[in-house]
């Protein structure tokens, strides 16, 4: 892969990427002080059935995407993994226990992560090639993260947000796919989707609490933007998010509005983001050998 590649390049045209992140209600880095993970077997089971609503709902709107699985959850469910593979989407990984990578150590990533792909690729019976940190905890603190992924045969990883956030963020990171250069190897990283607001701030659309919490002329408004200026949009979720029934965790009022906010509506609005141009799963972006270089420890050092 040639050193030459520069983003002054002509500008090319991006897929939009489709992607949902699968975990249980109680799994979630908000309730990671109150929930341990000893007691997770205690908790009534929602994933299951929550995935295959998603799995209905992208059914209904035509689409496949990519299922960043915990392997605590392909471990338990390793039927529906291979559901999720049958019905035509990608399987990637998010980790074994869902701890964020800067509260852990890089012998700790190494083998939560390696146990999380070889149980996800048991499951699946395929190769496993992308990756999702917990909470985009890829940052500037733990810039060792992409040479393990490499050394334990990734080839792409979408955990960077170039935005500015108390818990994750990398500002000043490319706002479109670009390939990591490491003394590994290389590694193909896909931004979370911003939309510029003035010539130095970064706001986040399309996914998760974003999509969920802000009114949808934030995000409607916000995907107009970034596509014009020829950032793909990254659509992202959890299964949980559709489940208004799901239990309450007694917990603080913040994390209580920030979590339960809105759980009637996601759905509908999930329909509506994809009804706004068309999406693919991270498998079928084709483009990685255009795409500018930028060495590993420039970007995280």
């Amino acid at each position: 892969m040639s050193n030459q590649r520069t983003a002054t390049q002509t500008p090319r045209t991006f897929p939009n990427i489709l992607s949902v992140d699968v975990e249980d209600y109680f799994q979630v880095e908000a309730f990671s002080a109150l929930v341990s993970r000893n007691s997770w077997d205690t908790f009534p089971c929602r994933v299951v059935d929550n995935t295959r609503r998603v799995l209905d709902l992208f059914d209904e709107c035509n689409v496949r995407g990519t299922f960043f699985l915990l392997g605590w959850v392909a471990d338990k469910y390793p039927s529906l993994v291979r559901e999720i593979v049958v019905r035509g989407h990608e399987a990637g990984c998010h980790s074994y226990w869902h701890r964020m990578v800067d509260q852990i150590t890089p012998r700790e990533f190494r083998a939560d992560t390696e146990r999380a792909k070889a149980c996800i690729e048991d499951a699946a019976g395929i190769r496993v090639e992308g990756f999702r940190a917990p909470t985009f905890s890829i940052t500037r603190k733990t810039q060792w993260a992409p040479e393990i992924l490499i050394e334990l045969g990734f080839s792409y990883d979408s955990s960077i947000f170039p935005i500015r956030h108390d818990r994750y963020g990398v500002p000043d990171a490319p706002r479109t796919p670009f390939v990591m250069r490491t003394p590994a190897g290389y590694i193909t990283e896909f931004p979370l989707t911003t939309f510029r607001l003035g010539r130095f701030v970064n706001l986040p659309v399309g996914g998760g609490g974003y999509l969920r919490l802000f009114p949808f002329i934030y995000t409607r408004l916000g995907v107009k933007s970034a596509l014009r200026q020829n950032v793909p949009i990254t659509i992202y979720f959890h299964p949980w998010e559709l489940d208004s029934e799901q239990p309450r965790i007694d917990t603080k009022i913040p994390t209580r509005i920030r979590h339960y906010s809105n759980l009637s509506r996601m759905g509908s609005r999930v329909q509506r983001l994809l009804s706004q141009a068309d999406f693919v799963p991270y498998r079928d972006f084709r483009a990685c050998g255009n795409l500018p270089e930028i060495d590993s420890a420039r970007l995280l050092g």
